[in-house]
């Protein structure tokens, strides 16, 4: 019996973030991400997907202002860190980004967010790769706001290969982010801002 190898190209991470850097330059509206060894387009957010990141961000205001909800941030992603995602949000101390460039340590971040979008492997990407590559980070919790579904799933746990925990509640149930991030978002609002 023979041994089965990978032979996918592999690129190297420093030349997905030229590729990234070029792409961005060249056609307004572009955000390339590296999970899996697999460059992915994100697509752009529509005005109810960033109506739901504002709401997020004045219950975070709220609840923990010494945090902030950072918006589009690109973070090196995966077990050693090879991989690039750029979440929708995530919650991490206001400054903590500041004087890194495009891909930033991952490590003072509390919460990676997504919301879905209508793309069509919009299932795949946030349901399967971004949790893993987010718990190989060791980001504490993940919370997926998924407009399809009209659900909100939040994972927690991390054990370096996925989240141990996940709790998924229908929009209008109210939904506890456990620590470090210590807040319960009230989900009824989300029913407005669906297809």
């Amino acid at each position: 019996m023979t041994a089965m190898t990978d032979h996918r190209p592999h690129m190297q991470t420093e030349d997905f973030e030229a590729v990234a850097r070029i792409a961005a330059k060249e056609r307004e509206g572009t955000r390339l991400e590296f999970i899996d060894g697999v460059i992915r387009s994100k697509a752009m957010p529509d005005g109810d997907h960033q109506t739901i990141i504002e709401w997020l961000t004045r219950i975070c205001m709220q609840h923990r202002p010494e945090l902030w909800l950072h918006g589009g941030q690109g973070i090196k992603a995966e077990a050693y860190r090879d991989g690039r995602a750029i979440p929708d949000a995530v919650l991490a101390p206001s400054k903590a980004f500041a004087g890194q460039g495009d891909w930033v340590d991952p490590a003072p971040i509390l919460m990676a967010v997504e919301v879905t979008s209508w793309d069509s492997d919009t299932h795949q990407r946030d349901h399967v790769e971004k949790p893993r590559a987010y718990a190989e980070t060791g980001i504490p919790v993940y919370l997926l706001i998924d407009r399809a579904k009209c659900e909100v799933s939040v994972y927690n746990q991390p054990d370096g290969r996925r989240y141990e925990g996940v709790h998924v509640v229908p929009y209008g149930t109210d939904i506890a982010l456990p620590d470090p991030v210590g807040i319960t978002l009230q989900t009824e609002v989300l029913k407005d801002w669906v297809r």
